[in-house]
């Protein structure tokens, strides 16, 4: 069985799609684990008032990494995956990852191309000189329990490069599908976040241009860095 877990802040307005698009999938023996982080719109309505089966968690606003810890400690299945509440998956996409992992026993979890809105991320085969420099691997990746070491919920940006480098530590890497498997809906109060690579390169400070999502990125990766030893 997979454990699908999402967590969730003010996405009524979307999460029933990324629901929809859970139970249209190919490959059926699932259970789904919804977090409700604090959510103050009508998320708890919709998710209360939704056809199929659902186990749902509330919790006081602690942040994305506690909700996916807490949906996990209730999870039952042999594989997990993380899926943000603002993603429109692809009705193969559970099929093609478990296949992939079932394909590569010495994997740890499967991980593919995916969309952020118009934008597409080809990515790249398994690299980990590659992963130790740049966060490549979406976190909705499919998971095998046993090698999970849980999310550090004192990270508060770039949770999924602070996990695939911790389980790197531990010898795990993943099996890359060359295939868009999920889109990403871009909110502004939605967990996934991209900014175009080129704002990395421009120095705007000179131009007196503040880039404050820049910044904290920058930020937020010498911290990663730092905890990984790859300063």
């Amino acid at each position: 069985m997979i454990s699908i877990i999402i967590p969730t802040y003010q996405h009524g307005d979307i999460i029933e799609k990324c629901l929809d698009s859970i139970y249209q999938q190919t490959y059926q023996k699932f259970e789904v684990i919804v977090v409700n982080d604090g959510s103050r719109d009508n998320t708890i309505p919709v998710l209360e008032n939704y056809p199929k089966p659902l186990t749902i968690i509330n919790q006081e606003n602690q942040g994305a990494n506690k909700a996916r810890n807490n949906g996990f400690a209730k999870s039952q299945g042999e594989y997990v995956i993380f899926c943000d509440a603002d993603l429109i998956l692809k009705g193969t996409m559970l099929e093609k990852m478990l296949k992939a992992l079932k394909e590569n026993p010495d994997k740890a979890y499967a991980y593919s191309a995916f969309k952020w809105g118009f934008k597409t991320f080809k990515l790249w085969p398994f690299d980990s000189e590659k992963l130790k420099k740049m966060n490549y691997i979406h976190t909705t990746s499919l998971i095998r329990r046993e090698t999970f070491p849980g999310f550090d919920e004192n990270i508060k940006r770039l949770q999924d490069w602070d996990l695939w480098l911790a389980m790197l530590e531990q010898n795990h890497k993943g099996a890359y599908i060359p295939e868009v498997l999920f889109q990403v809906h871009p909110r502004k109060t939605g967990m996934s976040e991209w900014i175009p690579s080129l704002a990395y390169k421009i120095p705007f400070a000179k131009l007196g241009i503040k880039m404050k999502k820049v910044e904290k990125y920058k930020k937020a990766e010498k911290i990663i860095k730092k905890k990984h030893s790859l300063l």
